[in-house]
């Protein structure tokens, strides 16, 4: 691709927006496509921290080329070492090996957010996750935040009084957060969506709503049935929303002599994601070849997983 020099960039950016893209400047959309960091968050990191500065054309359009794609590229190497947003900017001025701090923004989040969680403190779970969202990508808030806070917090409510409580409290507010996030997402998305299903004995299975969030973040429409469907039905559900691929989503042990029948009828493709995947990875390789059936263990595996499938 062909794409502009620093010295060609004035007059470039004086011609019309279309001729620019012809040129080779990338628009912000394809950004983050590339990126997988919303656009929201690019002119976040534009606005409060200079991180980006791209090119703008006289209507006020976006324009980006390799050089900016490589700097994001740079930005997301310095927060996956945990270094916070706000002080990336003079490592990419001066590039150099980072010692990672003894305790990273990272852990500093989710400690935060731990103590919210046993306090039921709810405004500054979603004040602190907000924030996260506002100028992280979704699969970084997802892999270096709320996956790792759920697996210390599961590890907080073994044995421990007020487990329960704490456990409801918080995947409710993760399903309304999230199932709110996806419906408004969903409004302005058309297309065939992906259908995600609880196959797990839990209510409220919080991977189930991360996994739903980091696919409908990717622009794809989602449906999500937090509970069990019996067999037969899950295939109607797929006739009549069209759907284009099925997730089941299992923390447990399921029953694979009952999978066939389940899937029976479903023409689309398949991923079971969640703990089953583990428990059942070598017969769901070889078992159930018959059924065009995948297998992720966690959200951002089955993510991954959907994105190689082109579902996404």
């Amino acid at each position: 691709m062909k794409r502009p020099t620093d010295s060609s960039a004035s007059e470039d950016l004086g011609t019309d927006f279309a001729e620019a893209l012809a040129q080779g400047w990338l628009p912000i959309r394809e950004v983050a496509r590339q990126t997988g960091v919303n656009a929201v968050t690019l002119r976040a990191w534009e606005r409060r921290y200079g991180l980006i500065v791209p090119h703008r054309t006289p209507k006020g359009h976006r324009l980006f080329n390799a050089e900016h794609v490589q700097q994001i590229q740079s930005i997301l190497t310095w927060i996956n070492r945990g270094v916070a947003v706000s002080k990336i900017k003079p490592l990419l001025d001066t590039p150099q090996p980072a010692v990672e701090p003894l305790e990273n923004d990272w852990q500093r989040q989710r400690h935060a957010l731990v103590q919210a969680v046993t306090q039921l403190a709810e405004r500054q779970i979603d004040d602190l996750v907000n924030q996260a969202m506002a100028l992280y990508p979704p699969r970084t808030v997802c892999e270096q935040l709320l996956l790792p806070l759920l697996a210390d917090l599961q590890l907080r409510w073994q044995g421990q009084f007020g487990a329960q409580l704490e456990r409801v409290f918080l995947h409710s507010w993760l399903r309304s957060k999230f199932g709110s996030r996806i419906y408004h997402n969903n409004r302005q998305l058309r297309g065939a969506p992906l259908l995600l299903v609880n196959h797990s004995d839990q209510v409220l299975e919080p991977h189930l709503w991360l996994t739903a969030w980091l696919v409908s973040s990717a622009d794809c429409p989602v449906e999500v049935f937090d509970g069990p469907i019996p067999p037969g039905e899950l295939a109607l559900a797929v006739e009549r929303l069209g759907a284009r691929g099925v997730l089941l989503y299992a923390s447990n042990a399921i029953n694979l002599s009952q999978l066939p029948r389940l899937l029976v009828g479903v023409a689309c493709p398949i991923i079971i994601a969640g703990p089953a995947a583990s428990i059942h990875h070598a017969r769901l390789s070889t078992g159930v070849s018959a059924i065009d059936v995948a297998w992720a263990e966690d959200p951002l595996s089955a993510y991954h997983e959907l994105s190689r499938r082109e579902l996404l």
